[in-house]
Order: structure tokens, then sequence, then C-alpha cells
């Protein structure tokens, strides 16, 4: 046994640790994970350089204000110690302990930081290891602390035996609650799910195995409704939420293994949920974005990946090519899913849509395959009830689309009693989807809902009663015109709604600009001048059917015949469901004073 001088790591040891726990990792637990990431390492290449057999258990063993960590791995020699615990950022550890292509395919590690990352929480870090790779090698110590210094020296051959690595670190003060058995077994349990090798902690004279291997959707089951209860209650322990139901991922060529979990309740289509991803067996991120495709809103995954590049922390995604293909293939294998179920699980597919269709028509709008599939699942607001565009389009082959739930409201009463076959397209993704609907369900035509085409089925007054009541259309006419409202005379259905109120977008976008062109500067309000329409105006249709309309008609007095239209103006507004401009508002409520104002004076007139 001898001894060397002491060294001094290539870098400022102070500067890169408070880089690493300020700037670089989330939280000091990370630690842990270096010392499982290089066991695992030591153990493959092991494996891969010898093929000994070799056990891959890996002991982690919680001791007073400190932590070891045993491995059988391939271990180092004195000259393996120099080269690569005392450089920071090498990567030819790896390389040169198993070759290139099989350190890229088998090991976790990419930055070489690994072991000094430990210092993050401790004051001395001590490693004592034999090659097994050099049947002549003698065990070597090598020791730092955490002022960037370090030793290396040989050891007796009985101290350690066998080959293979043991790390001690030892708590600095105020980390040691990191070295607590309950945190180190969590740690451990978390990081370590998926290794393939066994991890056991050891405490207190209790040995705890944290992993369990190998993850469940490599294991075998008797049935599929077996293997899918087995995924569901394993998502339920791991996620805390019990799926409605669960899709199986696996895509061998880019190493991804793992299931998607469907949220029980509908989420926010705006927040891309997180993902927890494994990569080689070792934990990346509990909450890993723009694994699967925006419109996957509904969807939590659990995935053990092989290719994915991993950020400098280790802590989340790289984005590159290969995240957007594997993106791109577990969408394929949601939406072969949602297919599957359309044709094998009707059952199934209802309980889904009815939380989450959302998020299946956002795939629909780019998918037509997918819609053609979906076209008798997915409900969309028509003048036919809540039904699907197949079944509308089977009522109707000339589909009306409202862009708006203001249009919609407007006329789906009055447009169902005539047979019109509407859709409210003012809802998200809606209005493309029904756009699409010619192309994925021949013979099917969409036009625009107008308001000249919703007059259009409502049936004419005969001219007798026409030129009968034309003296209170033309004063209605004149009433409404400063509101930019027509006024004529239909029949419909049904004879309860006395008024329906006709707004095209047309006549809505003149209006926003005559309020914009009243609220501007003078500037603004010359440029906005010249853009006026004169042609749109809204439309007020009085229903000749209704009882009260016909009374109004054939009022005499000017001022309540003024107040009455006033009245029936208001309530086709309020039919509409959108909200009032305060000219608006100030009409109704004028309206419904002076009608109450008449009623009471005529109730006294009648007592007197």
């Amino acid at each position: 046994m001898h001894e060397q001088p002491s060294h001094t790591f290539q870098v400022d040891l102070r500067g890169l640790v408070d880089l690493l726990s300020h700037h670089l990792y989330s939280s000091p637990r990370v630690y842990v994970r270096e010392l499982l990431q290089n066991a695992v390492d030591a153990v493959t290449a092991r494996q891969n350089k010898r093929q000994d057999g070799t056990p891959g258990e890996i002991r982690l063993t919680v001791l007073p204000g400190a932590l070891r960590v045993d491995d059988p791995g391939i271990g180092l020699s004195e000259a393996d110690v120099h080269r690569f615990l005392a450089t920071i950022g090498s990567s030819s550890k790896r390389d040169d302990l198993a070759g290139v292509e099989v350190a890229r395919r088998e090991f976790l590690g990419q930055f070489g930081i690994g072991l000094l990352a430990c210092f993050v929480v401790a004051d001395e870090i001590t490693v004592v290891s034999r090659s097994a790779t050099d049947p002549a090698a003698v065990p070597v110590e090598w020791r730092a602390t955490s002022d960037g210094a370090y030793t290396v020296r040989t050891l007796p051959d009985d101290a350690r035996p066998e080959a293979g690595t043991t790390v001690t670190v030892t708590a600095r003060r105020g980390a040691e609650q990191w070295f607590t058995a309950e945190c180190v077994r969590d740690l451990a349990g978390s990081f370590g799910a998926l290794l393939r090798y066994d991890i056991l902690v050891e405490a207190q004279g209790v040995t705890t195995k944290v992993n369990t291997t190998p993850p469940v959707w490599d294991r075998d089951h008797a049935t599929p409704d077996t293997r899918r209860a087995a995924l569901l209650a394993y998502g339920q322990e791991t996620l805390g939420f019990a799926a409605l139901d669960v899709v199986d991922l696996d895509l061998p060529l880019v190493g991804v293994r793992g299931a998607a979990y469907v949220l029980p309740v509908a989420s926010n289509p705006l927040e891309r949920g997180g993902h927890r991803v494994y990569l080689k067996g070792m934990l990346l991120s509990e909450s890993a974005s723009k694994l699967l495709p925006e419109w996957a809103f509904f969807a939590r995954c659990i995935v053990d990946a092989e290719a994915l590049r991993p950020t400098a922390s280790r802590e989340a995604l790289y984005d590159d090519e290969t995240l957007a293909a594997v993106r791109d293939a577990l969408g394929d294998r949601i939406r072969d899913w949602l297919t599957g179920l359309a044709a094998t699980d009707p059952e199934r597919l209802e309980r889904f849509l009815a939380v989450h269709q959302l998020g299946v028509k956002a795939l629909a709008v780019h998918d037509d395959e997918l819609l053609r599939t979906m076209l008798p699942w997915l409900r969309f607001e028509t003048t036919a009830g809540r039904v699907s565009l197949a079944e509308l389009a089977r009522r109707h082959p000339m589909v009306h689309l409202a862009r708006t739930v203001e249009e919609f409201r407007q006329v789906a009463a009055i447009a169902s009693a005539q047979g019109l076959g509407v859709v409210n397209g003012g809802y998200t993704y809606d209005a493309a989807l029904v756009d699409k609907l010619p192309s994925v369900a021949p013979g099917t035509s969409v036009v625009p809902l107008a308001a000249d085409a919703v007059v259009a089925h409502l049936d004419a007054v005969p001219a007798d009663r026409e030129l009968a009541v034309a003296a209170f259309l033309a004063a209605a006419r004149a009433r409404l015109d400063r509101l930019d409202c027509d006024v004529v005379l239909r029949t419909f259905h049904p004879v309860s709604v006395p008024a329906l109120y006709l707004d095209s977008r047309e006549a809505l976008h003149e209006r926003s600009r005559a309020q914009a062109e009243a609220d501007a500067d003078p500037l603004w309000t010359e440029i906005l001048s010249n853009l006026r329409a004169t042609a749109p105006r809204a439309q007020l249709v009085l229903n000749d059917l209704n009882p009260v309309v016909r009374r109004v008609t054939g009022l005499a007095d000017p001022e309540l015949r003024a107040t009455a239209v006033d009245a029936l103006y208001g309530q086709a507004l309020l039919m509409t469901h959108r909200p009032l401009r305060t000219t608006e508002s100030a009409l109704l409520n004028r309206a419904l004073g002076d009608l109450l104002t008449w009623a009471a004076d005529r109730t006294r007139t009648t007592e007197a």
C-alpha cells in the first residue's frame, strides 16, 4: 500500500457545486440518481465486456450521516481513477470501458459530471474500487473533499477481494435530511423503479428491495383483460388517479415501452400535461412535456425510453427530431386505439367521448380517416338536438353552419320548427369539422347560415293582411331605423315566439365599426367612416301567428305602439342570449317601464 500526493481537480469544484445546485439540478435529491447511475453503468459495462454472469444487485446502505453504495461492476484501476474521476466533462470512461456503440445504447450517463454532482450534499466522497478487467489489479481508494482536493492510494488485496466499487458519501452540515433511511429509500425507489438490476436499501439491519422487475408492461399476463387490469392498477399507484382507460405504447424501433392513461375528468386543452419518463430504466422526469401531440391532452404517459436525449440536468427531454418522431408515433398509437374502440367496443368509446370529446375533435380536424370513423360518435349542437354529423346529414343533405353561438341561438328554435338543419359552429373545432363534412360524407353540402335563408323558409302573410298592417310596419321600421334594424311580418312556428331577431355577420361587423367610430379620436373616425357599409342590416321578424303580435299590430295609439315595438325588439334580443349594448339595455328598460305605467294608469281608470 502506498499513498500518492494530494491532487486537485481540473475545474473550480466550489464553483461547479454552486452551478449544479443553483442552476442545473432542481433539487439535491438527484445525488441518489447519480450514485445509482454510476453503479448501473459499471454493472452493465462488466456484463457487456466479460459475459461472466455477474449478478446485477446494487446495494445502498444507510450509515450515520453517510450513504454507501456497493456494486459488482467493472471497477476501476489506479490509472482509471486518475483519468475518469478527476476530469469533468469526459465521456471517455464509458467509451473506453465498453465500446462507443454499446455505451450509446446501454449506459445512462452522458455528460461526465457524474459522481462529482454528489458534492451538492456531501463534504467528502470515498471510492474504493477493484478492476474486473485486469486480474493483477489491486484495490484502489480515491478520496475527495468539497474544497477540490483528492488523494489516490492503493490498498491491500483483502481490502476488496471481489471486483466492483464501493462509494461512500459523507453528508455536509445542513444536508443530513437527504441521508435518512426514509429519504434514501424513497429516492432510490423513485429513481430506480424500472432499473433491470435489483436495487436494495439497507437501513438499521433491514434490507428492502425498492424496485420491481420487469416493468408491468413486460410481464406475462394470462389474458388481455388481466393485462389491462394490471396496467390500470400500476397507473393508479404511480400517477395517483384511476384512469378512465389505458393504451399500450410499444415502439421497438426507438426503444419506447409503456402505457398512456386516459384522465377520468375533462382537462384543459391549453395545458400540456406532464408525463413520467424513464431513460433506460432510470427516472428522468415526473412531469416531462411534449411527449404526446397537443391534441392528446387527455392522456398521461409512463414510458421507458432508450433513444430519447435528456437535457444536461437529466431532468427533461431534449426537443429534437427524435422526440418529434416519437411524439408522432405515440400519437398514431392513441389514434389507432380510438379507431379500434369504434370498431370493437362502442360502449368504452362512448364513456371516453363523454369526457374527452374535445380531444378527439382536435385530432379529427387534421385526420380525415379518423373523422370518417368518428362521424357516428362525435356530438354537435344542432337544431335536431345533440346529434352526430352523420345523423344530421342523413336528415338534411344541406347543412347550414352558424359560425358563432350567437348566430345559432338567434335561429335555433325557429329553424328547428321550419325543418332547417343548422349546426352550432361556435365551439372549438366544430366549424372546422363541419366544413370537412362533404369530403367524408359525399352528397352532403355545407352552406353558411344567412339571415335571408332563414327568412326565406318562413311563410309570408297574405297580401290583404300585409296591406292591413302596412301602417304599423312603417311606424315600426321608422322606430327601429336608428338601431339599423328592419322589420318584416311572417308566420312561423312555434307560435309562442312573438319575434325573431336575425343579425348577419355583415350587420354585426358594421355595428362594431360604427361603435368604434363613435369612440375613436378624429383621425380614426375619418378612417373608420370610409369603411362604412350601407347594405347589411339586422331584421326583426314578427310572427303573425302569435296572439300578442296580432294585438300589437292593431294598436292605434302611436306612443303605445312605439313602446310595444321596443318591447318586442328587446324580447327578441334576449332570445339570442348575447350581451346587450348600452342603448339596447336602456331601450328595453324604458319599454318595460312605459308598459308598467300604461297598465297602472289603465287599472286606475277602470277602477274609477
